[in-house]
């Protein structure tokens, strides 16, 4: 994994934190967590992959599929559902 890609995974898996944190248990009040800046910084880094990146990942990201992209970095794609668009 490059560096970029493993920048991106970070955001990823903080842009997850952020969302879990926001999804409070019944009665408990959501911890809000800033996530514009987090999407910002991931949207930045993507266009800072190499032409070679791998193509998969350059999709989930320009369609913002964050949780593929984030699986696909994992080396778990296999669990990724297909998309309408075939990804």
């Amino acid at each position: 994994m490059t560096a970029t890609e493993n920048l991106i995974l970070e955001a990823l898996i903080e842009l997850e934190q952020a969302a879990a944190a926001a999804r409070s248990p019944q009665g408990a009040a959501p911890v809000k967590v800033p996530i514009l800046p987090i999407l910002e910084r991931i949207d930045r880094l993507a266009t800072e992959l190499p032409p070679t990146a791998p193509g998969d990942l350059r999709h989930y990201l320009q369609r913002k599929s964050y949780e593929k992209a984030r699986l696909f970095l994992l080396d778990r794609d296999a669990e990724n559902t297909r998309g309408n668009c075939g990804h």
